[in-house]
């Protein structure tokens, strides 16, 4: 039984350490590659950085940002807009009256006035004359008086119209577009710190896998060696040499070990799953993973990795805070132009395709447009105060993103050394259990030592090759833990 928990232990560890992280990342829609791969261990991070969908959706990402670029470029550059409209006034006739209005009408005393005044105003004139001149200016009058209305018919009208806009000055635009680019570097960056991500997953899904086949080979090999013996037991009770008990002692553990064995090779495909989904592949294909366990160890070269000195200016997270704090400040001075005025031209062209009979409307227009800010009661002030908070927080978290990545730095190659110095450790230990347990195997042939021995021996062999490997898989998590610091994967 203590076997049996050893061996489920570790592959419950390795799993909870490596596939849940895994699991945080939602698939996206798609179909993946059928078939067989064969893979090393490079190859599967080019594969996954091709076909997995999480970075699909990234890249798309960088492509939106690139779009949103020429988006604020197009906002300064000409747009033209055209449009058609018709109209009918169900023939409405629009009157203009030029008349006086009514005919005048003057008393005997009033007339004799006018005649007067016309005499001492023209003392030339005879009675005949002013008498004939009073008499032409009223029939004048009347002639105006009698003049018909004038009258306009409103027939259908249809146009057409065309508006050509230039933005000449504006500083928002500036910055803006400014601004803009800084965002498609954020999305670069992103991607960047994405695609580290799936590195590291599948590295950590290669390794599990490779520990876990490692594991199996191990306990396949002991229960081949254990399933000899009791053979061998078998034949010395037969043959009066040993006991019933020794048989059955050893017929148990080995029961134990083939359940091990059993759980542990459902488990291995639950770890080729979990690489199949990030790589981007579909469950039903074949994978063949042509590095072993030790090369791959030996190629991390772990020891030389605590002597490599840290940039903090390689890490992705930080250049992602750097661009940060750059918008920050770009959107202090974008609301600080909120105080400046803003220019633009237009010109409009009317095409004329239907008129009505009083048409005001001429076919070309040119204009300028300045819009002054002038007052605001202080609303543009507390936007750039506002804007002027942000830059300061976006200050503050650059400095203390420099200081836990420097933590992180020193704590990362602690674990370093000290899964380094409990794996020489447990490779010693290996061999000495491996040189106990031979021992023992050799004295219960001989007949020198019990089942039990036996089996506590096999037990505690078990035992030293689950830490070792898990001394292993402690170095190399350690390893790809400082890699991804100092995006060296």
């Amino acid at each position: 039984m203590k076997t049996h928990l050893k061996i489920s232990l570790l592959s419950f560890l390795l799993t909870a350490a490596f596939i849940f992280p895994g699991l945080s990342q939602e698939p996206a829609p798609g179909q993946g590659v059928a078939g067989s791969l064969v893979l090393d261990l490079e190859s599967a991070i080019d594969h996954a950085l091709v076909y997995n969908k999480s970075l699909q959706n990234s890249r798309l990402e960088v492509e939106r940002s690139r779009k949103s670029i020429w988006e604020a470029i197009a906002q300064g550059l000409p747009q033209v807009d055209g449009t058609m409209d018709y109209m009918s006034y169900f023939n409405y006739e629009m009157e203009f009256n030029f008349g006086g209005g009514e005919t005048p009408s003057f008393t005997d005393q009033q007339l004799q006035d006018a005649y007067d005044a016309t005499s001492q105003a023209f003392p030339f004139y005879t009675p005949a004359d002013v008498a004939m001149l009073g008499a032409n200016s009223f029939y004048e009058a009347q002639l105006q008086n009698m003049l018909p209305p004038t009258a306009i018919l409103l027939s259908d009208q249809s146009t057409a119209k065309l508006q050509l806009s230039q933005l000449i000055f504006s500083g928002q635009y500036i910055v803006g577009v400014q601004t803009a680019r800084l965002a498609q570097l954020i999305s670069e960056q992103n991607y960047e710190y994405n695609e580290l991500n799936i590195k590291e997953a599948v590295i950590s899904a290669y390794y599990l896998v490779l520990i876990t086949e490692e594991t199996l080979k191990i306990l396949e090999l002991n229960v081949a060696n254990l399933e000899e013996t009791m053979e061998q037991t078998r034949a010395m009770f037969a043959s009066g040499m040993a006991e019933q008990t020794d048989v059955d002692q050893l017929s148990i553990t080995v029961n134990q070990l083939n359940d091990s064995r059993n759980a542990l090779q459902r488990n291995l495909e639950l770890n080729y799953n979990m690489l199949r989904f990030q790589l981007g592949v579909e469950v039903n294909v074949d994978l063949d993973l042509t590095d072993k366990l030790e090369y791959l160890f030996t190629q991390m070269q772990a020891e030389s990795a605590l002597e490599l000195p840290f940039s903090i200016e390689n890490n992705v997270t930080y250049q992602i805070m750097n661009t940060q704090e750059e918008i920050s400040k770009k959107m202090v001075g974008l609301e600080q132009w909120n105080y400046a005025p803003t220019i633009a031209g237009f010109y409009n062209y009317n095409a004329k395709i239907l008129t009505s009979g009083f048409d005001m409307n001429p076919n070309h227009l040119v204009g300028l447009n300045m819009s002054v800010p002038i007052f605001s009661s202080g609303m543009r002030k507390a936007r750039v105060d506002q804007a002027k908070i942000d830059y300061n927080m976006a200050q503050t978290n650059k400095r203390i993103l420099e200081d836990q990545l420097n933590l992180q730095e020193k704590q990362f190659k602690y674990n370093l050394q000290s899964s380094l110095e409990n794996l020489y450790t447990q490779r010693e230990n290996v061999e000495v259990a491996q040189r106990v347990y031979d021992s023992y195997r050799r004295k219960y042939e001989q007949g020198m030592a019990s089942s039990l021995d036996l089996t506590q021996a096999n037990s505690n062999y078990l035992d030293a090759e689950s830490n070792y490997l898990s001394a292993i898989m402690e170095v190399m998590n350690a390893k790809l833990q400082l890699d991804k610091l100092m995006n060296t994967l």
